[in-house]
């Protein structure tokens, strides 16, 4: 089984925070994501990409929006590397001060509080803000400053007495820090480079932001943390949907997920094609962060809790829409009521008005918001009022019997001025709602129990303002159709899993970690307890800073503790005496008390190695996981809600037909990691490419080799085992992963005496062609001088196709090569050795026996 120091589920602003902090450490990292990565020019424009740009694996869709319909509300989130950051309207307010409430009383009962204060999250907001690349709406300057929706906000907020404020935005309007902004130029890329590899421009003001921006204008995660974090080592795991987690025995989560797989986007199909994937697999690590969102993470805490029962009975509470509210004012103008607005024209949102907060505290913001220029045409169409078209009909007729031949003008007037694309302003509203939805499955779905009714008096009091402004700018004010049934659209669902002081009060602590489950972070909207009132996307990733530097500082104390430990052992060699003189140390034993010391000094130095031990066993980093009976986690909540001492585990995975076995039904996993890298020359040996020997693709793997049974694995003659990870080839488009694997050990060659190790790895390529590496190690019997060569060196053959051993010789050769080990990295590869299951060391003596004996078999004497 892979194991890896942290698993980070989903690349939203908790997820890729977390990610590139944890990496930045030298943490090993996988973050798994379910839906694609989207680089520069990928976002979906014509209707025929827009159909399939949305979310639901089972029906073939792999897309960006994901909508759902609940009881009462509804909600669109979205999917893809990046998270939110790819499709939402880059705004990044920090919450308010007086809106970190403590024990505010909620109208239903209970009460809403934030374990947390704006001073705890200040640094952390600076330093999100600094990554990320932050600056208001060059306003001032030409080529801005006639953005007219912008000009028409600050206009009404002036005569209606409110506060208007250019928020700082996640888009690059200039080509580098500092620099005058300029419109679509070419960006200036950060020394951690891109991971999409492809050149960003500076925005253009075409307003497609909610639609993923095709120029990289926004400053998303995936331009910024996330190529950041790729570029310190952690590995981006695209189309991974994880499906379950639970405790380990000893400490540390396993994780299970399968790989999407979709098929090629050819327009005209319907969807990606039938659903694909491959799995479930299980990876295991020391810390998991759960960032898959708001109803991603709930849903994996709901579905799991069999697997954590000590969690917080507020697991699904304090559930809010962030106080969404969309509107529209039509036929607008500005305040001379000469010109339109243009909403089409500029970043989707570019200033906001920040409402008092009255009586009961609920304030609230209201921001410009806009769209893309195509949306237009839909406006202008829905428009074409039955009048409009009579009147077209009658003039056509006209002409006719006049035999006039010229249209022009008919069509002009069909088609319209554009009034009312042109003078439509939707206006966005957010802030304090009530937090006292709940989250639950129904039939072994998401559900959500919440209405508006509770935050009635806040949605009308927005309604009345929004009217306001409608009124100054000469529009008429018109509610979404959601809110015709008093259904709320949110698209910043907060909470199912808060924070809180105490498992009474919350499920995961002011740092995100989970009660009674160290090493469980949640790190997403689901832990909030109640609206952040402004746009959510900065909080959530101060908080997701803030567990980082918990999580770093608490590994930091971990290994001072060791060291100290280690250096409190040693001072305590019992020195031999000679005649008054003490010379050097000799055998050290942890309990051994030197000549002449004090009585109580080996207490304090084994007092200090427990203590020492029992942090490493809380941050979960044994190199070989106990197991089978004899291991037994046991956790009993500490007086006054603190964390449990340790987890409970041992449960495996609910039984299903592709489950996997459980690692802890008695028997012993052993797993290692390889990496190799060489060349592949296109076509079959012999081909001219290969006569020319020149040039050449390179190509690497990294593989997870695992054996699920090490007895089995052992008295097989097959000694097969499962290889998991990715392949990276330009030939094949770049890093694919693997599908389906296997690796065999020593199996018997075909001369007398000769030994081989067998990989062969299924994939498809970047174009959706199925392929498989199949290769050998051929351990030839000779002088033991070749074994460093023979078992370096792999024999490679890209064929086209999933073929399986009987089928090479009928396989098409796509490209054939060797890949070889360095001795760098041989070395990381003996430090990746794990078990789990009962009596891991044993195992692993067991597997370097027979790997040395069939060594000294082949290139030994005789």
């Amino acid at each position: 089984m892979e194991h890896v120091d942290a698993v980070v589920v989903g690349s939203g602003f908790g997820g890729a925070v977390a990610a590139y902090r944890l990496a930045e450490a030298g943490l090993s990292v996988v973050v798994l994501e379910r839906g694609r990565a989207y680089a520069p020019g990928d976002f979906p424009r014509g209707p025929a990409q827009l159909g399939r740009a949305f979310w639901d694996p089972a029906e073939g869709l792999y897309g960006m929006f994901d909508i759902w319909s609940f009881s009462d509300c509804d909600s669109v989130v979205a999917s893809g590397l990046g998270g939110g950051s790819l499709v939402y309207a880059n705004v990044m307010l920090r919450k308010d001060e007086d809106w970190f409430v403590h024990e505010q009383a909620l109208p239903g009962g209970g009460y809403e509080s934030w374990p947390v204060t704006r001073a705890d999250l200040e640094p952390h907001y600076d330093a999100v803000e600094r990554m990320i690349g932050v600056s208001p709406y060059p306003l001032s300057h030409a080529g801005f400053d006639d953005t007219l929706k912008t000009l028409a906000m600050r206009d009404a907020a002036a005569e209606l007495g409110l506060d208007w404020r250019l928020p700082p935005l996640a888009v690059s309007f200039a080509p580098s820090p500092g620099a005058q902004p300029c419109q679509d130029v070419p960006i200036a890329g950060p020394a951690y480079g891109n991971l999409h590899g492809v050149p960003r421009r500076t925005c253009r003001l075409c307003g497609e932001c909610d639609l993923g921006c095709n120029e990289g204008a926004k400053n998303s995660l995936d331009h910024t943390y996330l190529s950041a974090a790729r570029h310190h080592g952690a590995d981006l795991r695209t189309l991974h949907e994880v499906r379950r987690i639970r405790p380990r025995v000893g400490g540390g989560y396993d994780v299970q997920y399968v790989e999407h797989m979709p098929r090629g986007d050819e327009a005209g199909s319907d969807g990606d094609g039938p659903p694909r994937w491959t799995g479930p697999h299980t990876i295991s690590c020391d810390r998991l962060v759960l960032a898959a969102g708001t109803y991603g993470t709930s849903y994996l805490l709901l579905k799991n809790r069999a697997a954590f029962p000590a969690l917080s009975g507020t697991l699904g509470t304090r559930f809010c829409g962030n106080g969404d509210m969309l509107a529209f004012l039509l036929r607008a103008t500005d305040r001379s009521r000469t010109r339109p607005i243009r909403a089409s024209r500029g970043p989707v949102i570019t200033s906001a008005i920040r409402l008092d907060d009255g009586a009961d505290g609920r304030g609230a913001y209201i921001e410009d918001g806009g769209y893309p220029e195509f949306v237009d045409y839909l406006v202008e169409g829905a428009d074409m009022r039955p009048g409009r078209v009579a009147r077209f009909l009658l003039r056509r007729l006209r002409n006719i019997l006049t035999h006039d031949t010229n249209l022009s003008a008919e069509f002009a007037d069909l088609i319209g001025r554009g009034e009312l694309s042109g003078t439509s302003l939707p206006l966005l509203g957010m802030g304090r709602d009530v937090p006292d939805g709940r989250l639950r499955l129904r039939d072994g779905r998401l559900d959500v129990d919440w209405t508006a009714e509770s935050s009635e008096d806040y949605y009308e009091r927005l309604r009345a303002i929004m009217r306001r402004i409608g009124d100054v700018l000469g529009a008429e004010y018109a509610d979404s159709p959601p809110w015709w049934r008093k259904r709320v659209m949110t698209v910043h669902p907060l909470g199912g899993a808060p924070m809180g002081r105490h498992p009474g009060e919350g499920v995961c602590d002011a740092y995100g970690e989970v009660f009674g489950f160290p090493g469980l972070y949640v790190a997403d909207g689901a832990a909030l307890p109640g609206p952040v009132g402004a746009n959510p996307s900065l909080t959530i990733a101060a908080l997701a800073d803030r567990m980082s530097t918990r999580i770093l500082e608490a590994r930091a104390s971990v290994a001072a503790s060791v060291a100290r430990a280690e250096a409190v052992r040693m001072s305590a060699v019992p020195p031999v005496a000679v005649g008054p003189v003490a010379v050097g140390p000799v055998a050290v034993g942890p309990g051994l008390v030197p000549v002449g010391a004090a009585a109580g000094a080996v207490p304090v130095a084994a007092q200090e190695a427990q203590e020492a031990q029992e942090a490493l066993e809380t941050m979960g980093a044994p190199e070989t996981q106990a197991g089978g009976g004899t291991a037994q986690a046991v956790g009993a909540a500490q007086a006054g809600g603190g964390a449990q001492a340790a987890v409970s585990g041992g449960r495996p995975f609910t039984a299903q037909p592709a489950d996997e076995l459980s690692v802890f039904e008695g028997r012993t996993s052993l797993w290692f990691v390889e990496e190799m890298q060489g060349l592949l020359m296109p076509g079959p040996p012999r081909s001219p490419a290969h006569r020319g020997g020149a040039g050449g693709c390179p190509i690497a793997f990294r593989l997870t080799i695992t054996v699920d049974d090490i007895d089995r694995f052992l008295t097989e003659p097959e000694h097969e085992g499962r290889a998991e990870g990715w392949i990276e080839a330009d030939l094949c488009g770049g890093r694919r992963p693997i599908a389906r694997g296997s690796f065999n050990l020593f199996v018997p060659g075909e001369t007398a005496g000769q030994r081989r190790m067998c990989y062969r790895l299924h994939f498809w390529d970047a174009d959706d062609r199925p392929r498989t590496l199949a290769g050998h190690k051929e351990i030839q019997p000779g002088a033991p001088t070749r074994l460093w060569l023979d078992t370096s060196t792999l024999h490679a053959r890209l064929l086209e196709g999933h073929v399986e051993e009987d089928g090479d010789e009928d396989a098409a050769v796509v490209a054939t090569g060797t890949l070889r080990i360095l001795p760098s990295d041989l070395v990381r590869m003996l430090t990746t050795f794990r078990t789990a299951g009962p009596d891991g060391a044993a195992a692993v003596t067991r597997f370097c026996r027979f790997f040395l004996g069939e060594l000294w078999e082949v290139y030994g004497p005789g």
